[in-house]
């Protein structure tokens, strides 16, 4: 018989890149007692959440809440803006920007999706340049939408996209821009209006520190504009309707309640600390892991240091050595769970999530699990990565709060 009945001493160490652990405070506001989702409490909470949210987004423009996962969010942002037959230009950059292509494919869109071939197309980020190129020999203007992933979670690359979007402005193409930053959200920096995107795809449970749930369109003017006409079937997803209502901080259907307690508690945590001070962070830790893997002799799996993520570190296993039964080893010894290789990348890597509630003792336990668990897998080691880590952490202090000090 399956028991769930596992508690071991101390705390489990959640370290994928999301879900992400959820802190106490935000855990405590979820069990608030359930209220009318027509009442006027729920009212006033919807309107404070639909104005926060806004702030971590960096827009002045609705943002869509859906009781969903992010991947309900990708087939909102293409069903509210586009039609069957659709060209969509894609780019390949891992698993997550894969998994979106074949969504698109089963909503009978027509995705091209470029990139580099084989693994090394994972190693990079989104090259604008080439998107700019295949825009410019577009001049029937077919392609209705560029859909790229801003930080890709399978592989630890953040990719430019205000690069992308300049791409499309200087090919004069009227195409939308469609971002997903469901790993990104809140720990990478990103600007929505800034950066002219169209639709921002996002969910809960990484930056945002909550259970997995919610997720999230960010739209703009032109995409509201485009899902007027748009003729991809759409009821649940539809725009229009949530829009409006929200206007008052209610939805056409019941929404996820307690989440919502738990997303307000979320932002005034984030916006408290101040959302650069939260970037800053968040590459500070991201730092300190690579200069951890790199200290072991280990190759990080992003092959580009200007497009290193903040959120994650992918960490390549030498030949012959399976990842999967490293990070079986660390499981088993320490209680520790760390993120698998994710498609192409199967058995290859594994991924060290430094993201959402993680501070500097938080990442040397982690790393410190890891260490041991390499030595205890035979993987042969140049040095301490824990070490290293530590000299960086403990030579670069954190930057105290400014807002707070403000």
């Amino acid at each position: 018989m399956l028991t769930l009945d596992f508690h071991p001493a101390g705390r489990h160490f959640l370290q994928i890149p999301g879900p992400s652990p959820v802190p106490d405070r935000i855990l405590r506001a979820m069990s608030y007692p359930t209220i009318d989702h027509r009442g006027p409490e729920f009212g006033a909470l919807g309107l404070q959440v639909l104005s926060g949210i806004k702030k971590i987004f960096k827009t002045q423009h609705p943002v869509v809440i859906y009781p969903a996962s992010g991947t309900g969010a990708w087939e909102a942002a293409l069903s509210n803006t586009l039609s069957p037959g659709d060209t969509v230009l894609m780019y390949e950059t891992g698993h997550f920007a894969t998994l979106w292509k074949k969504m698109a494919e089963k909503l009978d869109l027509k995705p091209e999706f470029l990139g580099l071939p084989g693994i090394e197309g994972w190693r990079r980020g989104v090259d604008a340049a080439r998107i700019e190129a295949r825009l410019r020999a577009d001049t029937a203007h077919t392609i209705k939408a560029v859909c790229v992933v801003h930080n890709e979670t399978s592989t630890g690359v953040t990719s430019n996209i205000a690069a992308v979007r300049q791409a499309i402005d200087a090919a004069g193409h009227p195409a939308l821009l469609l971002v997903d930053t469901i790993s990104g959200l809140a720990s990478a920096d990103y600007r929505h209006d800034e950066w002219g995107v169209d639709v921002t795809v996002s969910g809960s449970q990484k930056g945002l520190m909550l259970p997995p749930g919610i997720s999230f369109n960010a739209i703009s003017p032109k995409a509201i504009e485009a899902s007027q006409t748009a003729k991809l079937p759409r009821s649940f997803w539809d725009w229009s309707e949530i829009v409006e209502m929200n206007k008052t901080g209610y939805w056409p259907y019941t929404p996820n309640t307690n989440l919502l307690y738990g997303l307000a508690e979320s932002i005034e945590m984030i916006l408290g600390e101040g959302l650069d001070n939260v970037f800053a962070r968040h590459q500070r830790l991201a730092e300190a892991c690579r200069r951890a893997v790199r200290a072991w002799g280990l190759e990080i799996q992003c092959a580009d240091p200007t497009v290193y993520s903040p959120v994650l570190t992918g960490v390549m296993t030498p030949e012959g050595i399976d990842a999967d039964a490293v990070r079986k080893t660390i499981y088993d010894r320490f209680d520790m769970s760390l993120g698998t290789g994710l498609g192409k990348l199967k058995g290859r890597m594994f991924r060290i999530g430094h993201l959402g509630d993680c501070n500097d003792l938080t990442l040397m336990a982690t790393l410190s699990g890891c260490e041991m668990g390499l030595k205890i897998a035979r993987v042969p080691l140049a040095a301490s990565g824990v070490v290293a880590a530590m000299d960086y952490l403990g030579s670069n202090a954190a930057k105290p709060n400014l807002k707070a000090a403000a």
